[in-house]
């Protein structure tokens, strides 16, 4: 019974960064973020960071693993967002 947790965790950690790849995705292809609110991302990007932070904290590899890779993706697309903005 000491794994349901666990496991439990794992998979909350799984689909959460799997939901962010297909935005990721389309942005680094099309480079487009136009309709990417900038606050939006910047305070998920933000929270992710938090997330991750909290993760270490606690020693808990579910958290750090999917928090890393998601902020990377956060941080990648937060990135576009802000250089089309000043090419703008």
């Amino acid at each position: 019974m000491d794994m349901i947790p666990e496991l439990i965790g794992y998979l909350a950690a799984s689909l959460t960064t799997a939901s962010f790849l297909p935005q990721a995705i389309k942005t680094f292809r099309t480079r487009d973020t136009d309709s990417l609110s900038l606050g939006m991302y910047s305070m998920f990007t933000l929270g992710v960071l938090l997330w991750l932070i909290y993760g270490i904290y606690l020693v808990n590899i579910a958290i750090i693993v999917a928090n890393a890779i998601t902020f990377l993706l956060a941080a990648a697309i937060l990135y576009f967002k802000i250089h089309n903005l000043r090419r703008k």
